[in-house]
């Protein structure tokens, strides 16, 4: 941990809270532990928003409520949070049990995007909003500067489909897995009445945007 510390310049009384935004909840119990990174990951989720939200809403003074909050879904998506924290290299940090708890590739991504936030969390607990400012400003804005795109919106490039040719685009929830805090949704579209894919996300909506980039993809209109 001392070499994550001497990598981002933090000086701390309060190693604990680093060591909780790291230990993922299979870790905690199978090792009998008390916490693990979601409550900081929460926090982190919001310090990310606001943040992020500060500096669109300042670098682009013109730019309506709507825009601004694409532009935002953009930078704060889970792709985007997993090349913050791959570049980072916060997932060597990572405590988590894989034999017992038959994480997929999949699960270990999104825990890796996971880590990010709680890993903010703890920063701006014990080191608080200017340090985390910083910390964002060398990790996130100068995606913002270089415009770089990290999330692609299926969901209205597939109603713009469906509009065009005068079909209709639905979804259906088919299921939903775990806790209220950590869900796992799975939808499926339907496009003019049929299945066109099926997707799983961690909200509603990711799940919807993976759905809809598997029915652009059948439908051989998904530009990439």
């Amino acid at each position: 941990m001392n070499l994550l510390f001497e990598k981002f310049g933090i000086e701390t009384e309060n190693e604990h809270i680093y060591q909780v935004a790291f230990t993922h909840s299979s870790y905690s119990t199978y090792n009998g532990l008390e916490y693990n990174y979601e409550r900081l990951e929460f926090l982190g989720d919001s310090v990310l928003s606001l943040l992020v939200s500060k500096y669109l809403f300042e670098k682009y003074p013109h730019h309506e409520e709507g825009k601004l909050t694409k532009l935002r879904a953009n930078y704060v998506c889970q792709n985007a949070l997993i090349y913050y924290s791959h570049e980072l290299g916060l997932r060597k940090y990572l405590k988590v049990d894989l034999e017992d708890s038959f994480l997929t590739e999949n699960e270990i991504l999104s825990i890796t995007a996971d880590i990010f936030e709680s890993f903010l969390g703890a920063i701006f607990v014990d080191q608080g909003i200017e340090f985390a400012k910083d910390y964002i400003s060398k990790t996130v804005f100068k995606y913002i500067d270089e415009e770089r795109v990290f999330f692609k919106d299926y969901k209205s490039a597939i109603k713009e489909y469906g509009d065009a040719e005068g079909i209709g685009i639905s979804y259906l929830v088919l299921n939903e897995y775990g806790l209220p805090h950590d869900k796992l949704f799975i939808m499926a579209i339907y496009v003019d009445g049929e299945m066109m894919g099926v997707g799983k996300g961690k909200s509603k909506k990711e799940a919807e945007q993976a759905a809809a980039k598997v029915a652009m993809e059948k439908l051989g209109v998904l530009d990439e």
